[in-house]
This record gives C-alpha cells, structure tokens and sequence, in this order.
C-alpha cells in the first residue's frame, strides 16, 4: 500500500500549509488516517489522526491550530495547519491504519506510512 504525501514547504510564523495525503482508493474510506511528524533525535509523534467516520484527535500544542479532514470521494487526508509555530518545523508522515491509530501517539505498528514532507517554519 502506498500513501503519496504533499504540501510542505517554508512558512513564516503565523503563516498556514495545507498538507495532503492521498491512498488507494479501495481502502480509505474504511481505515483511520493521521498525521505524525519527527524531528532529529526524537521519536515520532502523532499530530492529528481522523477516524474512518471523521471523529478527529489532536496533540494538545496543535489545537485550535491544526485542523484535520478527509474527503473519501478523493481518498484524500488533509491537515490544514494555521498559525504555525517555529516548534512545528519537522518532517511531517502520513499513515493509515485501523481504529487504534488515531491513539497511537509513537505510530508504533502502524505498517501503511507516507513518504515525509518537510515543514520549516521560520521565526
């Protein structure tokens, strides 16, 4: 299974990107899908996850900020990202997955990954 992600880039502080994650189109629509993202030297953890029903979750420092969605008749997962903060630079994955997903704060067994995009926020 292969998830395509897009939408980083370099953004100054308090400026928005919308990343997107695209999967097959046979499965999406029943699994969960979420977006985590890593930095150098630190594990990786979860940003924003969305059920296969469209109940979402957050990490806390993103609340308010951060908002996920999906779109089945696109098999398409977004994460639109406001406001965003110099601490939010990462690179940020794309994963899918069952039910559990939207509390696995590391993606520990999560099998079905993006590629990383990279986000750079400056100050």
């Amino acid at each position: 299974v292969q998830l395509q992600a897009s939408g980083g880039g370099l953004v100054q502080a308090g400026g928005s990107l919308r990343l997107s994650c695209v999967a097959p189109e046979r499965i999406f629509s029943a699994h969960a899908m979420a977006w985590y993202r890593q930095t150098p030297g630190k594990q990786r953890e979860l940003v924003a996850a969305i059920t296969s029903e469209g109940v979402p979750n957050y990490k806390d420092s993103v609340k308010g900020r951060f908002t996920i969605s999906r779109d089945n008749a696109k098999n398409t997962a977004y994460l639109q990202m406001n406001s965003l903060k110099p601490e939010d630079t990462a690179v940020y994955y794309c994963a899918l997955g069952g039910p559990g997903l939207v509390y696995s704060i590391h993606g520990t067994g999560v099998g079905t990954w993006g590629q990383g995009t990279q986000v750079t926020v400056s100050s």
